[in-house]
């Protein structure tokens, strides 16, 4: 994230941190080291607030040594309590206790834009910004996440809000970038953007995976998911969609649309071939001489697999499906109806 550190070492936390912002790599290993460094360096390490600097700077004070020699009732009488009490801090006279770092539970931060932005793809430079954080904020938590929202700001009290959606959890900061560029191209903003907001709370822990032998399929699994994250954001969530399995033995009623998901259910008994393309409903097939017809006679070339299922809800099922090639060289899902009604229908078509 191009951020720049400097450290330094006293004998207090206070003293340490205006050490560091005087000067990189300054090491006190004592009280009387930590002091003499202090009074050395200039009172702007102090980051005093601007009226109490202006202070400071009309007295003609420069350095920290310059206030540690003045009488301290004196000075707490012109400068205030508060200053006396930092400096008695840094100095070790009186206690400075830290409080433990508690690492957030939920991502949030926000950032001001330099300017108006009034189309929304130009807000991906700056939102990079803080999905490296985020991705930052993953990886120390060793979590992902299935959706985030951007909090686009305008003018006090108008904000746009974009959520986005990942079909499998996502820590990498790549992904999140292409789905939310597909996402800002698709967004008219109403008014101009004066800042960013990211908010995460929906973290799942990231599971533990063997590592494969051959990188390639890890490399499409993740390239399918990224694949169908943008097609979500580019067209929307309801133009994506995958399929769920159901505990039901009719091929209609065994799976049911859901949101798009990358990760292969396994079954839990081996069944014979199923076409990947269902018919909305079976369609009947002529027969001549007991014989289905599509382009022609079917020959059936696998069969017959009975189905019976659905009595206790009222769409009973009995069924004998055969898979048929036609006069075309097309591979058929068929069935011939064992009820009393009988007759041959056409149900899926193999790709």
């Amino acid at each position: 994230m191009e951020v720049s550190a400097q450290l330094a070492v006293a004998t207090t936390p206070l003293a340490a941190l205006w050490l560091a912002r005087a000067g990189d790599g300054i090491v006190c290993a004592d009280l009387a080291a930590t002091r003499q460094r202090l009074a050395a360096v200039p009172v702007s390490v102090l980051q005093l607030p601007p009226p109490l600097a202006r202070r400071v700077d009309g007295f003609g004070l420069r350095r920290v040594g310059e206030l540690l020699a003045l009488p301290r009732a004196s000075l707490g009488a012109r400068l205030g309590k508060p200053l006396l009490l930092d400096l008695a801090r840094a100095l070790g006279e009186v206690p400075d206790p830290q409080l433990d770092f508690i690492f957030p539970e939920c991502f949030e931060q926000g950032l001001e834009l330099p300017a108006p932005v009034a189309a929304a793809p130009v807000l991906l430079f700056a939102a990079r910004r803080l999905v490296a954080a985020l991705a930052g904020w993953l990886e120390v938590r060793n979590g992902a996440l299935r959706r985030l929202e951007w909090r686009i700001e305008h003018a006090p009290g108008a904000v746009t809000l974009l959520p986005l959606a990942f079909s499998t959890p996502v820590h990498q900061a790549s992904r999140i970038e292409r789905v939310l560029k597909q996402s800002l191209e698709a967004l008219r903003l109403t008014a101009p953007a004066l800042g960013l907001r990211l908010c995460a709370t929906d973290v799942e822990l990231r599971p533990g995976a063997s590592q494969v032998l051959f990188e390639g399929a890890a490399q499409a699994q993740e390239a399918l998911a990224d694949l169908l994250d943008r097609l979500a954001a580019r067209l929307g969530p309801e133009a994506v969609q995958g399929l769920a399995c159901q505990a039901d033995h009719r091929p209609e009623r065994s799976s049911r649309a859901t949101a798009a998901k990358t990760a292969a259910v396994s079954s839990m008994y081996d069944i014979p071939p199923r076409p990947l393309w269902l018919l909305d409903a079976p369609e009947a097939l002529r027969e001549v001489r007991g014989r289905p017809q599509h382009a022609g006679p079917l020959a059936l070339a696998a069969g017959p697999e009975r189905i019976e299922s659905g009595w206790w809800d009222g769409a009973d099922a009995r069924r004998d499906y055969f898979i048929a090639i036609d006069g075309a060289g097309r591979w058929l899902w068929i069935f011939r109806d064992t009820r009393s009604l009988g007759g041959w229908y056409l149900h899926g078509l193999f790709a």
